[in-house]
């Protein structure tokens, strides 16, 4: 089969793209490299044995590179058209929580309205398989020891309103155009397959403290008097390249009928169903990079922050049959590696 894939070129994409071709699928990769970075590319080329400059159109082995945006129509028909594409997986999105709080329209216009002109292009296509890339934003503060699919979806703020935005656009063209699809929701998402293919920026908690440690600063810990095990916040963190699997296995579970005949109409958590908290994080932290000083500071609670939000990862092994393979010290211990790739300074 012939997969797009937007956003290949981004953090989690570049992974889903290099796992997609180990399964053996031709991918087709759409990015117009506003956030995507080349040098991921030339690694997943240089691992299929095509290597050279990615280009608009240059091919390696399955891999095509289509250079471009998703708010592109005639792009996206000429794309989809030309190459056979037999399903999507739509990674393409603005992602952070404090810039979507700044700039909603933005948020709203990318996320939502890019994702519109793209199943329009779907349904024109004739494309009948659509993985969509979700978040555990969409359900907000849960009070719940794991959340679950059933877990009621308050989003509290406008990056976690698109995505939920765009699993209701999904479903609805889905019915009515007859698409098999998968939402899957991400957790926290950490780690590298290769130094290489690591996170560039400096956002998620990992890499946020390695710049830290990285300039000489304390990490920052924001509250300490939850009511959790320790009084810091806990999460449930997935290896990148774990998460890119789980896009290989809802590919796969949408490639043709189902058993029972139906089609596919699957929202699932791809987590651990483990709990870290944020204080465990830090110590991690230091022994992988060890850097023990200056040690985390603690400073007053963020707000909007749960005490604990970990996921359920049981429907995924049920609907999948996937579940997560690396523990968190992997997560940081590859997050490592590509951070002194970029900053070997940290050394």
């Amino acid at each position: 089969m012939t997969w797009l894939i937007t956003g290949g070129a981004g953090y989690i994409g570049a992974h889903v793209t290099r796992a997609m071709l180990k399964a053996g699928e031709r991918v087709v990769l759409l990015d117009d490299f506003s956030s995507g970075v080349a040098e991921r590319l030339r690694r997943i080329e240089d691992e299929n044995g095509a290597g050279g400059e990615a280009g608009n159109g240059s091919a390696g082995g399955n891999l095509t590179l289509v250079r471009g945006s998703v708010l592109d129509r005639a792009l996206l028909d000429r794309t989809l058209t030309e190459h056979g594409v037999d399903g999507v997986v739509h990674l393409a999105a603005k992602k952070q929580v404090g810039e979507s709080v700044e700039e909603p329209l933005l948020y709203y216009r990318e996320n939502v309205h890019g994702l519109t002109v793209l199943l329009e292009a779907c349904v024109a296509a004739d494309v009948h398989r659509f993985v969509l890339s979700s978040s555990a934003a969409v359900y907000g503060m849960p009070d719940v020891d794991l959340v679950t699919e059933d877990t009621p979806c308050v989003p509290m703020n406008p990056y976690g309103e698109t995505k939920l935005t765009g699993e209701w656009l999904v479903r609805a063209t889905a019915r009515a155009h007859g698409i098999d699809t998968a939402c899957l929701r991400y957790f926290n998402v950490a780690g590298a397959a290769h130094p290489e293919l690591s996170d560039t920026g400096v956002f998620n908690i990992v890499p946020m403290f390695f710049d830290a440690l990285t300039r000489g600063q304390a990490p920052r810990i924001f509250g300490d008097d939850y009511a959790t095990p320790d009084g810091t916040c806990v999460r449930d963190y997935i290896h990148v390249e774990d998460l890119a699997e789980a896009h290989v296995a809802a590919a796969r579970r949408l490639d043709g009928p189902l058993p029972d005949g139906t089609g596919g109409d699957l929202t699932v958590n791809i987590g651990t169903g483990k709990g870290v908290s944020v204080r465990e994080m830090a110590d991690l932290v230091a022994e992988v990079t060890g850097k023990r000083e200056p040690a985390a500071e603690v400073h007053p609670r963020r707000a909007g922050d749960p005490a604990r939000v970990v996921a359920s990862a049981e429907l995924a092994a049920k609907e999948l049959g996937w579940t997560a393979r690396h523990d968190v010290r992997a997560m940081v211990a590859s997050a490592w590696e590509g951070w002194l790739l970029r900053h070997p300074e940290a050394e």
